[in-house]
């Protein structure tokens, strides 16, 4: 009886590990990159460039650019979001535009009008 109960435990133990994992799989993924710029409007144009060479990689993400309206002494800074569906589709991308000398090539003309504050990337519960 008590190795019935014990086993039932252990099944119900890794029925939820693996039904974590599987969750964390299909969860959403955004990178957040707050950026310091002089001109906000030419950053946000660049960025466009970067949603195009994405999209031709085949990338899955939605980019996004922010502006601070009502943030005390951040006010004004940038912030730009790529949320991607799931951890899979975040590790392809980045293999996608780390093998890009295209994407390589926007990144570097990227950092002459823009220093990155903080780059983080979040996962959705």
């Amino acid at each position: 009886m008590r190795r019935n109960a014990a086993m039932a435990v252990v099944a119900l133990l890794f029925v939820c590990a693996a039904s974590s994992a599987a969750f964390a799989q299909k969860a959403t993924v955004v990178r957040v990159v707050v950026v310091k710029t002089d001109n906000p409007a030419a950053y946000a144009q660049e960025i466009e460039k970067g949603r195009q060479i994405m999209k031709g990689l085949g990338v899955q993400a939605t980019t996004r650019v922010f502006q601070a309206r009502f943030a005390g002494p951040e006010a004004g800074a940038v912030v730009v979001s790529i949320e991607y569906p799931s951890m899979d589709a975040f590790a392809d991308a980045y293999k996608k535009t780390s093998a890009s000398s295209d994407y390589q090539n926007w990144l570097k003309d990227l950092d002459k009008v823009r220093k990155i504050v903080s780059d983080s990337l979040y996962t959705e519960w």
